[in-house]
C-alpha cells in the first residue's frame, strides 16, 4: 500500500519548534527538510509549506503559496503533530463539559488523592475542563459477565436539561464518564445518542474511548478526548483546505501514540498526544534492530527542552496508562519517558552544586549563543567546550534573526558564573580544608564541563529506570541517538551506562518525520473481560478473540489491504487473582497447546514475563483475564532505494579545531557527513557534521559509516583512569548526589516490582534509602514523607545494640518504637554493606513498607482504642530476618503469629503477604548493596564516602542558609529570633514548640517543652516522627531540591520530654501517633514559621473487613492556604502521599458501594487566599464487616493564618439501615450489617490573610470547578 508508482510521497513531523520533511520522489530519490512551524509572515501551515516547496524544486513548477495545492502528484502523506500535545500542555482545548454519575462530580479533581511534587506548599495545578454532574447509576450483567445491580433508572429527562443548561453557556463538547462503563456500556449511549440529537458537536463516551476498568483514568481520558479532538480536527480541516479537493483522492494517514497510523478522520485527541515522539520510535525500531542483530535498543530523544528516552527489542512497548502534563491517559501509547534536560536546560549553581534544569530557556530567548539575552544552558556549555562550530550553523540568530552563534556571548555569560562559583568555593574553603582537601580554582571549561557530565547523569537515570526497573541489564542495550542535541552527548551516556555501540541513523535529525515513512496502518479493538484463564473458559475467549480478529482484518481490507499484508496480533490483559497489577501479554513465541487456547499458550508467556519483572510467581493463585486486546497492522512501510556510497580513499577532515574532554583540549578532526563513505572509520576525537545535527565523536571511540550511511559508534572505556581524590570537587558533589538518589529509587522501584500487596505495589506505602556507617541518612527518595527522619534513627538505633553482631549476609527486621519505629505496621529491613578487609558495615541501606495486617485487636493493625503496643500487632525490635543468606522463614512467622497470645488479638491475617513483601524489601536491600558496592569499585571506599560526608554538608548549608534568611527577615520585622506555636490534639492533648534561631550560625533550637504527657491511647508519636515531620518541615521551607539526608538535621537540636506525648513510654501504643500526630506536628512547625495555614491535620484512616480479608485507605482532605496562594482541595497533605483504590476496582473486589466521591464545598476557610475542601466519601456495606476509624480534627479546627479562618473540622456518621444516623467520634471500631452506610466528612484547609486586606487587583477565584 505504500508504494505509489510516479508520484512524490510525504512523512512530515510538525512538532513544537520545527517541521520536519521526509519527501520520497518519483524516481526514488530522497529528500529531507527542516523548516519552522510557525511562520506566518511566509507561510500558513509548515507542513503544506514542505510539500510546496519539494514540489516546487523538483518539478519546476510554481505552486503559488495562496493558492490550494494541485494533489495530482502526491500519493500518500503521513503526519505526527503535536497539535494535541501543545493544546494539552497549554490548556488551549475546546471548552468541555463532563457528565459523571451523580456523586462524583468531582472525581477527576480529586484523582488519585496524591500529590505530585512532594514539597511543593503552592502547587495547585489547574487543568481547564468544566464539569457538570447528572444523576446516573449502573445496571444490568455487563459484558464481561459480571453482575450489575439497577439502583436508580436513568432519567434521560434530567440528563436533558442539564445538557441544555450547559449548552446555554457556549459549551458544545461533551466528555461522559458513568462508573461501570466499561462492562454496561448501554447508559452512556443513550446518554450520547440524546447530546448529538440536541446538537453536541463532539461526544465522547468512556466506554468507546477505552473501556477498561478504573474510573479515574478512563475518566481523564475521556475528557483529554473531548477536550483535544475539536482541536485536531480544525486543524485537520485548515490543513486540508490548503489542497485541491480537500485531499479526498489522497491516502492521508496521522501517526497515534502507539506507534500505529490511522486514516485522518479517526485521528482523535486521546490517542494523539504521543504522535511526535511515537515516529521517533518507529524510525529507530525498523532501522536499528535488524542492522544491530536484534539486540535489544534504548531510544535516546534530546531536543531543546527534554529528552525522551524508549526501548525496543522486536516488540512495541505499550503502556496502557500514563501522566502527561498532569493528565493520566487509559490508551494504548509507546512506553516514553521524559526527562526535563535538553539543550535549552538552563545551568544553575545552587549552594555548591551544579544543577541542569528543569528550568529551560525555550525558543525565546533561547540559549545565551542566541544573542537574545537567554541565559546560560546546556547548548552553551557544549559551544564553550568547542564541540560545536558556529560556522557550520546557519545566521538565524540575534533580534533581526541574520547572525551567527555567539561564542563571546556565552563565554562572557560563563566568566562571570565562573568567577561566582570560585567566589563560593574560596568563601567555603576552610570547610573542604578540614575534610582533607584543599581548593583550586575552577576554568571556564572546567565549568562547562562540569554542567555537561551533571546534564549526562541526569540523562542517565530514566535509562537505568527503564531498563533495569523490568529486569534488563543496561549495558546489553545499543543506544539509538537522534533529535538535535543527541549526538553531542550519545558516546559519554553510552559510557557512563556500559554501552558499548552507539547508533545514529542518516536522518537521525529528523527520524521522527522518517519513521512515520516506515510504520503501519494500525486498527486495535478492546473488550473489558472477567474470566479466569483456565480449561472452563478458554472456548470463551477463544470465540471473542475470533470476533475482534475479524473485526480488524474486515476494516483493514477496506482500507486496501491484501490478507498477506495484514498481521493480527492477540493481547490479554492479565493479573493474578486478588492483585492491583496486570500485564498485557502477547503469547508470541509460546504456541497453541493441549492446555492453552487457540491464540497461543499465554499461561506460561505470562509467568515467564512475570518472573522477569517481578522475580517471582504465584503458583497457587488463578490468573484472571481483565482484557482481550487484538491488534491488527497493514504492512505499508516503504523500503529505501538509495544506493550505498563506497570509496576507497581515507576520510579527510574539513578542518582541524579544538575541543574540551574532561581536563584538558584535544586536537579534533572535523568531518562533513556527506562526504563520508560507507567503509569509512573515524577515531575519536572527531566531529561529523550535517544539515541537523552534530555528532561527538569522544576519544577512545571509533565511528564507522554503515552501507545505508549510518553512523555506528564502537564505545571504548578510555585510556584514562578515573582519579578522583577525597577533597571536594563541585561537579563530582553533584554527580555523587544523583548517583546516590538513583541507588534510593532503584531500591524503590524493585520493591514495587517484585512486591505483591496492593499496599506497596499499587498505593505506594512504603520508601527505600542509604545510610552511612554511623547510620547517617545519606539519600531517600521522596517517596513517603512520615518515613524520611525515622529510618535513620531505626539504622542507629541496631548499630547501638548489634552492630558487633553483624555479619556479611544478615539482614535486620525492626518496627518496635522504641527502635526508630513510626508504627508496628511500617517494618523496616536493613541490610548492612560490607567490603573485603573490613569488619564493619562501609554503608547500610534500607527499606520500609507498610504491611497490611501484623495481627493485633483488629483487622488492618490500625485499631482506633489500642492502648498499649501489643494490641497493635507484633513487634521486631533486632530481629534477625536473614542470617548468613538463609531467610528465617519460621522464626518470622512464629513472631508474626506472636501477638495471639494477647487477650482479644489475633495473629497476622494475610501471613503470606507478608512473607512475600518482606522478602522483596529483602530484594531491594540486595539491589541497593550492589548499586552502593559498584559505586565503591568506580572510585573507591575513601572517595565514596568522602562524597558522602559532602552531600550531607551540602543539605546543611541550604538548610543554614534558609534560617539566616529568615532570622534576618524575623529581626528586622519583630526584632526578635524566637518564634513560637501550639496546638492540640481533639482530647485536649497540647503540642507546644518554640524555635530559637541563631542569626550568626544559621542554627535553631526545636523546643517541645510544654507538649502534654503521653495519652491513654494510641495518639503517642515515637520520637523518630517528630524528626520525620522536622526534615520534611526544613526541605519545604528551603524551597529548592536539594539532597534529603541526616545534613538537614545538623543545625537544629531538638529537645523533646520524656513521657510526653511525642516521646512516649516503651510499650505506649503508637499506631495514630504515625498517621495523626504527626500531621499536627508538621502544622505546629509551620505555625511558628508562619509558612502556611494549617492542613486538614489527619490521614483520615478507614479499614474494614472479617477475619478473612481487610481493606484499609487514608482519605484526602484540604490544604491550608498561604501568603499568595490558593490550596489545593481533596488532596493528600504533608506527611502522606498514598493513592487511593479507584472506584471500580473497589467496587469490584469489596462488599461495598462507594456512593459518593465528592469535595465538601464551603470546608476550607475563608481568606484572601482560601483554604482546600475536604471531601465526602460514603460507602454502603452489602455484607457483614468490622469498621475502624481513625481520625482527627473532629473537634478542632484547621487554624487560619493573619487572619484567614479557620477551615471546617471533619465529621464521621454511621447510617443504619433502621433510619438512625450516629456520629461516631474520630475514633471507633463497630461491627456493621449489610445496608448501613458510613458517610466521611474530612477537614478542609486553613485560608490565610483577612479578605478585609484585598486590593482592587486581587480577584478571589472562581467558584467554577477545573479539572
Amino acid at each position: 500500500m505504500a508504494e505509489t508508482n510516479g508520484k512524490f510521497d510525504f512523512a512530515i513531523d510538525r512538532g513544537g519548534t520545527f517541521t520536519d520533511v521526509f519527501a520520497r520522489l518519483p524516481d526514488g530519490r530522497e529528500r529531507v527538510l527542516k523548516l519552522l512551524s510557525h511562520d506566518p509572515q511566509n507561510y500558513r501551515d509548515a507542513p503544506t509549506e514542505g510539500i510546496r516547496r519539494v514540489l516546487e524544486e523538483e518539478t519546476g513548477q510554481s505552486f503559488a503559496r495562496d493558492q490550494p495545492l494541485d494533489t495530482s502528484q502526491i500519493g500518500w502523506i503521513r503526519m505526527g503533530t503535536t497539535v494535541a500535545t501543545n493544546a494539552l500542555l497549554e490548556r488551549q482545548g475546546e471548552r468541555t463539559a463532563l457528565l459523571v454519575t451523580h456523586g462524583f462530580r468531582d472525581l477527576l479533581h480529586i484523582g488519585t488523592q496524591a500529590r505530585p511534587a512532594l514539597f511543593d506548599l503552592v502547587s495547585n495545578p489547574q487543568k481547564s475542563i468544566s464539569n457538570v454532574t447528572c444523576m446516573e447509576s449502573v445496571s444490568h450483567s455487563g459484558s464481561t459477565g459480571e453482575s450489575l445491580e439497577v439502583w436508580q433508572e436513568l432519567d434521560l429527562q434530567r440528563v436533558e436539561q442539564d445538557l441544555r443548561r450547559v449548552q446555554s453557556k457556549g459549551i458544545s463538547s461533551l466528555a461522559v464518564l458513568l462508573l461501570h462503563s466499561y462492562t454496561w456500556a448501554a447508559h452512556e449511549k443513550a446518554v450520547g445518542s440524546l447530546a448529538k440529537r440536541l446538537g453536541f458537536t463532539q461526544v465522547s463516551l468512556s466506554s468507546e474511548v477505552m473501556p477498561m476498568v478504573r474510573a479515574v483514568p478512563r475518566g481523564y481520558t475521556v475528557c483529554a478526548d473531548a477536550y483535544l479532538t475539536p482541536k485536531i480536527h480544525l486543524y485537520l480541516t485548515e490543513f486540508s483546505e490548503g489542497f485541491k479537493g480537500g485531499l479526498k483522492d489522497v491516502d492521508v494517514l496521522f501517526m497515534q501514540s502507539d506507534g500505529g497510523l490511522t486514516p485522518m478522520e479517526q485521528f482523535c485527541g486521546s490517542r494523539a498526544v504521543l504522535s511526535g515522539p511515537a515516529g521517533g520510535v518507529v524510525g529507530y525500531a525498523v532501522t536499528c534492530y535488524g542492522f544491530m542483530e536484534k539486540k535489544p535498543i534504548i531510544g535516546f530523544d534530546m531536543g531543546g527542552t527534554s529528552t525522551d528516552v524508549s526501548r525496543y527489542a522486536g516488540q512495541y512497548e505499550h503502556v496502557f496508562e500514563a501522566t502527561i502534563s498532569g493528565i493520566t491517559l487509559q490508551a494504548p501509547q509507546l512506553d516514553i519517558s521524559t526527562v526535563a534536560a535538553g539543550g535549552g536546560s538552563r545551568l544553575f549553581f545552587r549552594s555548591g552544586m551544579f544543577v541542569v534544569g528543569p528550568e529551560s530557556a525555550g525558543a525565546h530567548p533561547g540559549p545565551a549563543c542566541y544573542r537574545k539575552g537567554g541565559p546560560l544552558t546546556v547548548t552553551d556549555a557544549n559551544l564553550a567546550l568547542g564541540r560545536l562550530l558556529p560556522s557550520f550553523f546557519p545566521k538565524i540568530f540575534g533580534p533581526g534573526e541574520n547572525e551567527p552563534l555567539s561564542t563571546e556571548e556565552t563565554m562572557k555569560h560563563f566568566r562571570t558564573l565562573t568567577k561566582e562559583i570560585n567566589q563560593y568555593l574560596s568563601t567555603n574553603q576552610s570547610s573542604s580544608s578540614a575534610a582533607g582537601g584543599h581548593h583550586s580554582e575552577m576554568s571556564v571549561e572546567d565549568v562547562a564541563m562540569g554542567f555537561i557530565s551533571v546534564a549526562n547523569e541526569a540523562m542517565c537515570r530514566p535509562i537505568r529506570a527503564l531498563t533495569q526497573a523490568k529486569g534488563h541489564d543496561t549495558s546489553e542495550h545499543v543506544l539509538a541517538c537522534f533529535g538535535g542535541a543527541g549526538g553531542q552527548h550519545a558516546c559519554a551516556i553510552a559510557r557512563a551506562l556500559g554501552m558499548k555501540t552507539v547508533f545514529i541513523h542518516k536522518y537521525s535529525g529528523v527520524l521522527s518525520a522518517y519513521g512515520l515513512a516506515l510504520a503501519d496502518v494500525v486498527e486495535e479493538v478492546q473488550e473489558p473481560c472477567s474470566l479466569k484463564y483456565e480449561a472452563g473458559s478458554y472456548s470463551k475467549l477463544d470465540s471473542r478473540i475470533e470476533q475482534l480478529s475479524q473485526r480488524c482484518d474486515q476494516i483493514l481490507c477496506k482500507r486496501g489491504f491484501s490478507s498477506s499484508q495484514i498481521n493480527i496480533e492477540v493481547f490479554l490483559h492479565l493479573r493474578y487473582e486478588g492483585t492491583d497489577c496486570a500485564l498485557m501479554i502477547t503469547a508470541a513465541g509460546h504456541p497453541r497447546n493441549a492446555h492453552s487456547c487457540m491464540s497461543g499458550d499465554f499461561r506460561t508467556a505470562f509467568t515467564k514475563r512475570y518472573l522477569k519483572e517481578f522475580g517471582f510467581t504465584i503458583t497457587d493463585r488463578p490468573i484472571m483475564v481483565d482484557d482481550i486486546r487484538v491488534r491488527g497492522s497493514g504492512k505499508s512501510g516503504i523500503r529505501s532505494k538509495v544506493q550505498p556510497k563506497a570509496g576507497q580513499k581515507s576520510p579527510r577532515p574539513i578542518k582541524m579545531t579544538q575541543c574540551y574532554f574532561e581536563d584538558r583540549y584535544l586536537e579534533t578532526s572535523v568531518y562533513l557527513w556527506e562526504d563520508l563513505y560507507c567503509d569509512h572509520s573515524i577515531q575519536g576525537p572527531a566531529i561529523i557534521i550535517d544539515k541537523n545535527s552534530t555528532i561527538l565523536v569522544e576519544p577512545a571511540c571509533v565511528a564507522h559509516l554503515t552501507e545505508d550511511g549510518d553512523v555506528c559508534i564502537d564505545v571504548g572505556t578510555g585510556t584514562q583512569q578515573c582519579v578522583l581524590g577525597t577533597e571536594l570537587n563541585a561537579i563530582q558533589l553533584s554527580i555523587f548526589s544523583h548517583r546516590f538518589m538513583s541507588i534510593a529509587e532503584q531500591m524503590g522501584r524493585v520493591l514495587q516490582r517484585t512486591s505483591i500487596s496492593t499496599n506497596i505495589k499499587e498505593r505506594l506505602d512504603f520508601s527505600c534509602a542509604v545510610f552511612g556507617p554511623d547510620g547517617g541518612l545519606v539519600s531517600n527518595a521522596p517517596h513517603i514523607p512520615v518515613h524520611l527522619g525515622a529510618m535513620q534513627e531505626t539504622v542507629q538505633f541496631q548499630i547501638k545494640t548489634a552492630g558487633g553482631s553483624m555479619q556479611e549476609g544478615d539482614v535486620i527486621l525492626s518496627n518496635h518504637p522504641c527502635a526508630g519505629g513510626s508504627h508496628l505496621p511500617d517494618l523496616t529491613v536493613i541490610t548492612p554493606v560490607f567490603r573485603d578487609g573490613m569488619r564493619a558495615p562501609v554503608f547500610f541501606v534500607a527499606s520500609r513498607g507498610h504491611h497490611a495486617d501484623i495481627g493485633g485487636i483488629t483487622p488492618g493493625s490500625m485499631p482506633p482504642h489500642s492502648t498499649c503496643l501489643q494490641q497493635e500487632g507484633a513487634v521486631f525490635t533486632s530481629f534477625k530476618l536473614v542470617t548468613g543468606g538463609v531467610f528465617q522463614e519460621k522464626a518470622v512467622t512464629e513472631a508474626l503469629m506472636a501477638p495471639a497470645q494477647y487477650p482479644g488479638c489475633s495473629g497476622t491475617r494475610n501471613l503470606r503477604d507478608n512473607l512475600s513483601d518482606l522478602r522483596a524489601q529483602v530484594a531491594a536491600n540486595q539491589r541497593g548493596c550492589q548499586l552502593v558496592g559498584e559505586l565503591i569499585a568506580s572510585y573507591g571506599l575513601e572517595v565514596v564516602q568522602a562524597y558522602m560526608g559532602y552531600i550531607q554538608s551540602n543539605a546543611e548549608l541550604a538548610v543554614r542558609d534558609m534560617l539566616k534568611d529568615f532570622a534576618r527577615r524575623r529581626r528586622h520585622e519583630t526584632g526578635s529570633l524566637e518564634v513560637e506555636a501550639e496546638d492540640q490534639m481533639d482530647d485536649g492533648t497540647r503540642i507546644r514548640l518554640k524555635v530559637q534561631i541563631d542569626e550568626q550560625q544559621g542554627s535553631a533550637v526545636f523546643d517541645f517543652t510544654g507538649t502534654g504527657t503521653e495519652v491513654w491511647g494510641n495518639c503517642n508519636a515515637p520520637r523518630a516522627i517528630t524528626f520525620s515531620a522536622l526534615i520534611y518541615c526544613l526541605r519545604c521551607m528551603v524551597g529548592q531540591d536539594i539532597p534529603l539526608n541526616q545534613g538537614c538535621l545538623a543545625p537544629v537540636k531538638v529537645i523533646i520530654p520524656s513521657g510526653s506525648i511525642l516521646q512516649p513510654s516503651q510499650n505506649a501504643a503508637v499506631v495514630g501517633g504515625n498517621v495523626l500526630t504527626s500531621q499536627r506536628v508538621v502544622d505546629v512547625i509551620f505555625k511558628a514559621f508562619q509558612v502556611c495555614a494549617a492542613s486538614q491535620g489527619c490521614m483520615n484512616n478507614i479499614s474494614f473487613g472479617s477475619e478473612k480479608s481487610g481493606y484499609y485507605e487514608t482519605v484526602a482532605g484540604g490544604a491550608g492556604a498561604g501568603p499568595t496562594w490558593n490550596r489545593r482541595s481533596g488532596v493528600h497533605t504533608h506527611m502522606t502521599n498514598t493513592r487511593i483504590t479507584d472506584p471500580e476496582i473497589l467496587e469490584s473486589r469489596y462488599p461495598v458501594i462507594l456512593e459518593q466521591f465528592s469535595l465538601l464545598p464551603g470546608s476550607g476557610g475563608a481568606g484572601l487566599y482560601r483554604g482546600g475542601d475536604g471531601v465526602t466519601r460514603k460507602l454502603r456495606f452489602r455484607s457483614p464487616v468490622v469498621l475502624s476509624v481513625l481520625t482527627e480534627r473532629r473537634s478542632t479546627q484547621p487554624y487560619g493564618l493573619h487572619g484567614g479562618k479557620n477551615g471546617a473540622p471533619g465529621l464521621n456518621l454511621l447510617h443504619k439501615m433502621d433510619g438512625r444516623v450516629l456520629n461516631l467520634g474520630a475514633k471507633n471500631t463497630i461491627s456493621l450489617d449489610p445496608g448501613d452506610m458510613f458517610s466521611l466528612f474530612t477537614p478542609g484547609g486553613g485560608g490565610y490573610g483577612s479578605v478585609d486586606e484585598q486590593d482592587g487587583d486581587h480577584q478571589l477565584p472562581s467558584k467554577r470547578r477545573c479539572l
